[in-house]
């Protein structure tokens, strides 16, 4: 019978048979593509693409690891494994067409075999997460391969871990004794709460995985002294401070200057994240631009001829960091002049608005031009519609959490507008939902869910029946 140990007993084993298995998975999808694509029979393998093959397995078994591929995702949700081993086999692929490309050797393959096998090779690498995801679910539900933990604790902090743990069995752990420094009268759930000084004699004779110390922060200084018990205990111990009655995003550890913080508000753009996120604007910027060019002469002919003006209407908004910068629009109001400090919104009917703007603006052609704000660097394609620097310092003070929009650059396209908070914000609780769905945005940014907001605009982000 699988017991709580039996695949731990086996990790060395498992960890390169899982290894091995991403190779035989890739080299199997190219011999099952090639095989389809040219009636492959034993024997008739060209050299070239056997070649090729092997090279990608041998890319496999030292790329993936560096992406993290092999990590435990106990307690987590599928997207995470997934999306880093897409990641990993997109590098691994796009490696082997650049050493083609450079050694010149590209025209010996079969495009179509390429593409074939590198869609095949992530759908069968992603299958294989999903089967061993569900399996491991499916046992951990049951009782088998779970991780024992021990609460130090006993308040809502407290109660709400152990109540995770017994109600999401699926995450594969399971609460075995709780410690606390002054036990209440009454037990917690299904728990009875032990004195924190028989903490040391518990570890040390029962098997223990994982001790979390769950205290609120004006009680932060028992950390020490439940450190000093486990000093001897080679169970992974971690602190989770009471922070989620905090106002949070991006949340996580930083090391500056080599000192691990904390991170309550912090921007998700640094490091890798940055490099990707301004390969993938100015790469589709660029492309977009280049496609739609037709279009941008023929919607600058319109605004010409519609109204008296300039083609481009130009506006100071707050950025990245909250710096302000121009944003670009073709210009589908009547040239007039706006009050000091005043920057009314486009409201239904709108007198201001002319007849061809008003098909611009259902359409949302007039943000065309904000792709070359995206060159610039001061916009991304998708994040936080930015909105002007008048309403910013009126909304500040009004919404918590409102200038956290700033962690990241705006952008043409967001979570919010495609789940239909856009147009005219006319009620303070309008623009609350807007800035909520911008704040989940940055907390769970990923290049996968800029890609997913992308594709969402082009079905329901362009006409709406808000965009006025």
């Amino acid at each position: 019978m699988l017991n709580r140990t039996a695949l731990r007993s086996h990790g060395l084993l498992i960890a390169w048979f899982s290894r091995l298995m991403d190779v035989g998975l890739v080299v199997v999808a190219g011999l099952l593509v090639f095989a389809w694509r040219f009636g492959w029979a034993a024997g008739s393998l060209p050299v070239a693409y056997g070649t090729l093959l092997v090279l990608g397995g041998l890319l496999v078994l030292v790329v993936f690891p560096l992406f993290g591929v092999y990590d435990s995702w106990r307690a987590r949700g599928l997207a995470s494994p997934a999306l880093r081993v897409l990641s990993a086999w997109l590098l691994v692929f796009v490696a082997l067409l650049i050493g083609l490309v450079l050694a010149k050797e590209a025209e010996t393959f079969s495009r179509l075999w390429l593409a074939q096998w590198g869609l095949l090779g992530g759908g069968a690498l992603v299958a294989s997460r999903l089967g061993v995801y569900f399996l491991l679910r499916r046992l951990r539900q049951r009782g088998l391969n779970y991780h024992s933990a021990v609460v130090v604790g006993c308040g809502a902090l407290a109660r709400d871990l152990i109540a995770r743990a017994t109600t999401e069995r699926w995450a594969g752990f399971k609460v075995v004794a709780v410690f606390c420094s002054n036990p209440p009268d009454s037990m917690l759930p299904e728990h009875e709460v032990a004195p924190l000084d028989a903490l040391l004699a518990y570890v040390s004779n029962h098997p223990v995985d994982e001790v979390w110390i769950a205290v609120p922060l004006d009680q932060s200084l028992q950390l020490k002294s439940v450190l000093e018990k486990l000093r001897f205990s080679t169970a992974n111990v971690r602190f989770v401070p009471d922070l989620f009655g905090l106002f949070l995003i991006n949340h996580g550890i930083s090391q500056v200057m080599n000192v691990p913080m904390i991170d309550l508000t912090a921007s998700p753009m640094t490091g890798a994240n940055r490099i990707v996120k301004g390969v993938e604007d100015r790469v589709l910027a660029l492309l977009i631009i280049l496609l739609v060019s037709p279009l941008l002469m023929v919607i600058a002919l319109g605004v010409k001829f519609s109204s008296k003006g300039a083609v481009l209407y130009k506006q100071k908004r707050h950025g990245w960091d909250g710096q302000p910068f121009n944003i670009y629009k073709f210009r589908s109001m009547r040239h007039q002049a706006d009050d000091e400090g005043e920057v009314p919104q486009a409201v239904k009917g709108d007198s201001r608005v002319t007849r061809f703007g008003a098909f611009l603006r259902r359409t949302s052609l007039d943000e065309l031009p904000q792709f070359i704000n995206v060159l610039q660097g001061r916009m991304s394609i998708v994040g936080p519609r930015p909105h002007a620097v008048e309403h910013n310092e009126f909304y500040k003070s009004q919404i918590d959490g409102y200038m956290l929009r700033h962690k990241v650059k705006p952008g043409i396209t967001g979570w919010a507008q495609i789940n239909g908070w856009r147009g005219e914000t006319d009620t303070l609780e309008k623009m609350q939902k807007r800035v909520e769905y911008d704040l989940y945005y940055i907390e769970h940014w990923s290049l996968m869910f800029d890609l997913k907001i992308i594709l969402l605009t082009i079905f329901r982000g362009f006409v709406h029946k808000n965009a006025y």
